[in-house]
């Protein structure tokens, strides 16, 4: 098998090597955004959310506030529920809660997305390399035929045909595998961000229902 690839690689000409390169950088991205995606992010924020209802309702957001500051770096919602209960501690309205939790979670939105979209960029363009590696094996071809030695025009048409053949299939064989998983983690993504909104929306919305409360208990001290 591995005589087979060698003497593929060899027919294909110098376009392999530039699809190889392709494969391998969408292999690292696959690899790297798999491991983030689904180990190192979990869909359990909405959870992780919850356990502050009763601490928000009863205006105890200072103990929200040391609780979320241990977790910055380890849930991804909690950047934005300790931005936002600090804006409500220190009597911020509402869009000035809903703007700090934006702004935390368009941080923690662009880490999800991340080199994602260049899996796409990636299977587009092993295509393409793949289909120019063809064309050029058919010129070749077609140059054999037409201005090469008699004795020598088998060779060359059987040459020029085997690169373009092996460009072609390699070019696929690197691509197929980028544009699927780029929709699984595509999909992976879109998943997570929306249990990191639903999240967020849940404390935002404690914070609007108890905002006069706890205004007016941040004036009597």
């Amino acid at each position: 098998m591995i005589s087979e690839v060698i003497l593929a690689f060899e027919k294909g000409g110098l376009w392999m090597w530039a699809i190889l390169f392709f494969q391998i950088l969408s292999l690292l991205i696959i690899l790297e955004r798999t491991w983030f995606l689904y180990f190192r992010r979990k869909l359990d924020q909405i959870q992780y959310s919850e356990k502050f209802s009763e601490l928000i309702c009863k205006g105890q957001l200072v103990d929200v506030i040391k609780q979320t500051k241990e977790d910055l770096y380890i849930e991804p919602v909690a950047p934005a529920i300790h931005s936002a209960c600090q804006t409500a501690l220190d009597c911020g309205g509402r869009e000035e809660i809903q703007d700090k939790m934006d702004e935390s979670l368009m941080g923690e939105m662009n880490v999800l997305e991340k080199r994602t979209h260049f899996l796409l960029m990636l299977g587009n363009v092993g295509t393409l390399t793949g289909l120019l590696g063809t064309i050029i094996g058919m010129i070749k071809a077609f140059s054999a035929v037409t201005y090469a030695n008699p004795a020598e025009k088998a060779t060359l048409l059987s040459s020029g045909v085997s690169e373009a053949m092996n460009t072609t299939a390699y070019g696929l064989i690197m691509a197929i595998p980028a544009l699927f998983m780029f929709a699984v983690l595509s999909n992976r993504s879109q998943v997570l961000q929306e249990d990191l909104t639903e999240a967020s929306l849940r404390i935002f919305n404690l914070l609007s229902y108890n905002y006069q409360t706890l205004w007016e208990k941040k004036l009597r001290q």
